[in-house]
Parts: C-alpha cells; sequence; structure tokens
C-alpha cells in the first residue's frame, strides 16, 4: 500500500523542473519576492516563522510587518545591511512545477555573484523598483543574462504599492524596456505589476490593479514555456583525476558535464582523439550501467589510453573544436584594469592553459549596445575580445555546449578570478605555419662562446641608473671576452617599439615584444642585458616564464625622491607639470619585485660597483 509520503515524493519527483534567477538593481527587492513565494507556498515551518517574526522586529526593514527578506539572506552582514551578497539557492513547488531560485545581489561589486545564479536558469525575473525606472545596473544584468543564453524575461515591476498601483507608471517602465531590449536575444520578454511586500499578483490577481488582467507571477512560472532540451546532448565528461588503485586498475574520475553514457558505449578522448567503449561506470563506488549530467563518476575504459586531467571523454560522434586562440565575449569583474597582452590563466572547466587577451576588439556600451572603441574594460564591463593561449584546448561556442564554451579569467600574481566569459568561435593559425628544428641550436651556438647564454633583465624607476650600470656591465663582460647584446628600452623605442606609446595596455605590449626578442637573443646564445623599466609584476613574470632557466631579475632600487633629483632626461619634472602623462612612479604605479636575483640599491653603490657586483654573481653561479 502507497503511503501518502511515497505518493507526495513520487509526484515531487514526477514535477516539471524550473530554474530561474531574480536579479535586477539594488533594493529591487529581489530577496522580499523570493520570501514572499516561500511563504505562500507553504515551506516555512512554524519555527521558523517565529524566528522571521522576531527578527523583523530587530533588524527588519518594515517596522512591525515581516520582513520577507530575511528569509533569503542568510549572511549576517547581508541582514544587517539589507542587502544581498552572496547567490541564496531556494526550492519551492506548487501543484503543477517544482523551483530552484537563485537570489543573486544586485551591487555592481558583486556582478560575478549575479553570474554565476545565471549560468543555471531557464527564466530569468529582472526586478525593477517602479520608483526607479531602468537603472544601469538593469541594463548590465540584462545583458549578462543574454550573454549566458536566457531566452525568457519575466520583467517584475515591483513596488507598485509606492507608486499608488498606477498604470501609467507601470507602462512607462514596460515600453522603456521593451525598447531597450531590441538590441538583446531574449525569445519572450513577460511583464508584470507586482508588490512582493504586499503579495500584489504574486499569487493571485490584485483587486489593486483590475487594469492588469493576466498571470500572476506564480501562474506565469507555472506555465512558462522553456526549451528543455540541453544545447548538446552528448556525453562529456571533463577527466579532474586518474585513478590508479592498483595496477590492474585505471579509473577515470569528474562529473559528467552533458548527457549521458552507458556500459559498452563507444568513446572518443579529446583532444587526443584516441578511441574506446565504457568497460564500466562506478557512481559513489557503486557499479551502474549507465550515468547521467550531474553525476560523479568514475569511468573504466577497454583499452589503455594516454588520458591526464582537464582532457574530455566524450561519445564517439562528438565533435569539437582544439584551438588556442578564439574569439569570445568577456565580463571583467576586477578593479584592476583589463590589460590586452598581460598574462592570465584561462580556466574551462577543469582544464587551464596560461595565455592573454591577444586583442579587445571593442566595449559593449550597456544601454545603446553600441560598441566602443577601448584599449581597456574596466569593473563589470563587457568586450568582445581575441584570446590566446599557450596550448590547445577543447572547446565549442556556448551557444552549442555550456561546459566547453564557457571559462574563467585568473590573475596569475594574485589567484584572484577577474573575469568569465563564452566562446563565440574558434581562431585557426594556418595549417602551413610549422616550427622548424634547426640542426644549429642553442646548445651548439653557446659552446662555441663558451658561456651559458642567460637574460640580465634589469627593472627599475626612470633615473635608478639601470642604462648606466647596463652599459658598465657589457664592456666589463666585452673584455673578459663574453658575447653580447645589450636591449635599452629608449633604443628599442626608436625601432621596433616605435608604434607604441605609454599606456598600460603599450607597456604591457612593449616587454611583450622585448621578452620575445631576449628569448631569441638566448636561442643565438648570447648574454642578454635588458634595461627596461618594465613596471608591472605580470609583465616580468611573463618574461621569466618564456625563458625560465635563462633568466635573472636585477632590481636597481632608488627612492623616488633620488630618482627625481637625479631626472637626468628632465621627465619628472614634465611628469610633475602634467606634460606627460602615465609616467611610472607619478601617475602610474611601478610594481617593485619582490625576490629579485640581485637587488641593487643605486644610491648606496656608485655604477663601477653595481656592475662589479654583477659580475662576481654571474662567476658565482658559472654563468661566465
Amino acid at each position: 500500500m502507497v503511503t501518502e509520503v511515497e505518493k507526495y515524493l513520487t509526484d515531487q519527483e514526477n514535477k516539471q523542473l524550473l530554474r530561474f534567477i531574480t536579479c535586477g538593481s539594488v533594493d529591487d527587492g529581489k530577496s522580499t519576492l523570493i520570501g514572499r513565494l516561500l511563504f505562500e507556498s507553504h515551506l516555512i515551518f512554524e519555527d521558523q516563522l517565529s524566528e522571521l517574526q522576531s527578527t523583523s522586529k530587530k533588524i527588519g526593514t518594515q517596522g512591525d510587518d515581516i520582513d520577507f527578506a530575511l528569509l533569503v539572506d542568510g549572511l549576517s552582514a547581508e541582514m544587517e545591511q539589507g542587502i544581498t551578497i552572496d547567490v541564496a539557492y531556494r526550492f519551492f513547488s506548487t501543484d503543477k512545477r517544482k523551483f530552484i531560485v537563485a537570489d543573486t545581489p544586485g551591487h555592481e561589486q558583486y556582478t560575478r555573484n549575479m553570474a554565476t545564479g545565471a549560468s543555471t536558469a531557464d527564466v530569468a525575473i529582472l526586478l525593477i523598483d517602479a520608483r526607479a525606472g531602468l537603472l544601469p545596473q538593469t541594463c548590465r544584468h540584462s545583458h549578462i543574462v543574454d550573454m549566458l543564453g536566457v531566452k525568457n524575461i519575466c520583467l517584475a515591476i515591483n513596488k507598485m504599492d509606492l507608486v499608488d498601483y498606477s498604470q501609467d507608471v507601470y507602462d512607462k517602465i514596460k515600453n522603456d524596456y521593451i525598447e531597450f531590449s531590441n538590441g538583446l536575444n531574449f525569445d519572450n520578454i513577460n511583464s508584470i505589476p507586482i508588490s512582493a511586500l504586499k503579495g500584489d499578483n504574486i499569487i493571485e490577481l490584485s483587486k489593486n490593479m483590475n487594469w492588469y488582467k493576466d498571470e500572476s507571477l506564480v501562474q506565469y512560472l507555472e506555465n512558462v514555456k522553456y526549451n528543455l532540451e540541453k544545447k548538446n546532448q552528448q556525453f562529456i565528461l571533463p577527466i579532474q583525476w586518474v585513478n590508479r588503485l592498483s595496477h590492474n586498475f585505471r579509473g577515470f574520475c569528474g562529473q559528467v558535464a552533458e548527457g549521458n553514457i552507458s556500459i559498452g558505449d563507444e568513446i572518443i578522448v579529446k583532444p587526443s582523439n584516441k578511441k574506446s567503449t565504457i568497460k564500466n561506470i562506478l557512481v559513489s563506488d557503486n557499479e551502474q550501467n549507465s550515468c547521467n549530467v550531474g553525476h560523479s563518476v568514475t569511468l573504466e575504459l577497454n583499452d589503455e589510453i594516454d588520458i591526464s586531467r582537464g582532457d574530455i571523454i566524450c561519445q564517439k560522434e562528438f565533435s569539437c573544436d582544439i584551438a588556442d586562440q578564439f574569439q569570445g565575449k568577456i565580463l571583467w569583474m576586477d578593479e584592476e584594469k583589463m590589460v590586452p597582452g598581460r598574462p592570465y590563466i584561462f580556466k574551462f572547466g577543469v582544464a587551464e592553459s596560461n595565455g592573454s587577451i591577444s586583442k579587445l576588439r571593442n566595449r559593449i556600451n550597456i544601454n545603446t549596445f553600441a560598441e566602443e572603441n577601448s584599449t581597456t574594460l574596466e569593473l563589470n564591463e563587457i568586450g568582445l575580445v581575441n584570446i590566446a593561449l599557450d596550448r590547445k584546448l577543447s572547446m565549442k561556442p556556448y551557444i552549442e555546449s555550456n561546459s566547453l564554451g564557457s571559462f574563467i579569467i585568473i590573475d596569475k600574481m594574485t589567484n584572484n578570478t577577474v573575469g568569465m566569459g563564452l566562446v563565440n568561435f574558434a581562431l585557426f593559425r594556418s595549417e602551413n605555419i610549422q616550427w622548424h628544428e634547426m640542426d644549429i641550436n642553442k646548445e651548439l651556438r653557446s659552446k662555441s662562446k663558451h658561456q651559458k647564454p642567460t637574460v640580465l633583465w634589469f627593472t627599475g624607476l626612470s633615473g635608478s641608473g639601470k642604462s648606466t650600470i647596463a652599459n658598465i656591465l657589457e664592456k666589463k663582460l666585452f673584455n673578459l671576452g663574453k658575447h653580447t647584446m645589450l636591449l635599452d628600452g629608449d633604443n628599442v623605442r626608436h625601432g621596433l617599439n616605435k608604434d607604441l606609446g605609454f599606456t598600460n595596455a603599450d607597456r604591457v605590449e612593449n616587454i611583450r615584444r622585448i621578452a620575445n626578442v631576449s628569448k631569441l637573443m638566448i636561442d643565438a646564445g648570447l648574454i642578454t642585458i635588458v634595461s627596461f623599466i618594465a613596471p608591472f609584476k605580470a609583465e616580468r613574470r611573463l618574461a621569466r616564464d618564456l625563458m625560465p632557466n635563462d633568466f635573472l631579475e636585477i632590481f636597481i632600487d632608488v627612492p623616488l625622491k633620488v630618482a627625481e633629483y637625479r631626472d637626468p632626461k628632465g621627465l619628472y619634472k614634465k611628469a610633475r607639470s602634467g606634460n606627460i602623462k602615465n609616467f611610472t612612479g607619478i601617475d602610474s604605479p611601478y610594481e617593485s619585485p619582490e625576490n629579485p636575483d640581485i637587488h641593487i640599491k643605486s644610491d648606496e653603490m656608485n655604477p663601477e660597483a653595481a656592475a662589479e657586483k654583477i659580475i662576481e654573481f654571474l662567476k658565482n653561479k658559472n654563468i661566465i
């Protein structure tokens, strides 16, 4: 005999699940709306209701009335400030459907959290305060849900009670949004006037707005049609770990990103394109005949294949691009500006690669959709970019595959996530361009010169003495019979880099070019002296990473006031008077090395002694 509990559980299991997000500007009432939905769905226990009533009186914003936002704002900071910081996921159900809702923050500094919530949503409820109308964050959130492929928008014009339930106010906001969203790719936009606090048009149509005759919000959520079919139904398993329990067991572990697979099915591994069949499937250490999206699994194959973390196992028919360059759209999420050419880590799920934003094609104006020229992206700005990786990864356009078409951007120095992005399409280099191995290589050239090729990378403020010390050092090395090349910052800007200015983006490109020239000099067997300000740690790290075994960082350290006093070119004086912009040390930062290989304080040591100190270091390291 089936019990009521069993029947309830069966009914819940068979209900269609709708995932939706609430978004919009700060204080538009998102948390209050979700609290009201939970309350009206009778998903609050009596002890929770009692606690809510007590908390509402202490720190609520509604006087003696219940503050429904407190049901969702779980962090103490959220309760105290009356704002949402983190993404809060809540479950509720009605007779027709079950729902998972993501309540996301409205503040600009938490836009990254909003993007996280939108990434799994089928529908977006975009709240607008009837008193304020469209705000910049309203437009920004609309762009983000559009980027992430959400096609159904419910425009919930909230706080209608505070504008006397005016139809004119409602109609104006609705029309303004329809006009704004013409540049986005939404399939359906439904508009509903509501008061989340008072409950108007939440469950049933409100008598306070007799002029509105369509669905209530819950009726909309129960009836909205959305694409139940995922973008890609083929099996994708990104490999997180290779499990070798014993000499005769080799399992490939990860979470199924898309599709399903069964024992005996044929698979292909990307990017190697090796093929096999499924021998066994383990889910929570239990053998199963199949596995589905979301399952954490271990797969055994019938063939010995070299598979590593970051590879993907997919169905035999699956195809994707294997590329190291692509075009995409990114949302910048860091206080520090994005700089084209700067090295970052690009992470596609488990797989990751070093790389850089090779070109900012344009910045997108969130209000007009205009494609604007720009040299950088600032916090919460959206741009169309070209990205170059240092190795090939498996990828697909985001509109075809969520898991292979999305990535995050990580700062190499701080390990902070600074951006998120979506793949538009892969960019392919000509297959006719290949690396040619030469018979005469770096080792042979070095041996003929009787020296170890090394880059001596001088960095420091203008006026620190870099060029003077570098010049003396080269003469000493030359007198010792060593083969050298001196690359001076000013000299290089007369030729190779004369097209570059002094913006952050130009400085990054300046160092990128010199780092690659230095690597060629190393291959030629030369001791290469590089004398550049090189103000940013990330770019000096890029140079070191290009030639990790042949790079020495030499910090010519001097207090700013001493460099200004010296001012051999009169640059500081011009910078102080405003005649030179973006001058390092004045209105552009210099990031001092933390652990240079050689540290010289040039205000305490004359150039001759400094050069001799470097010579002694090179002898001790058997470089000369």
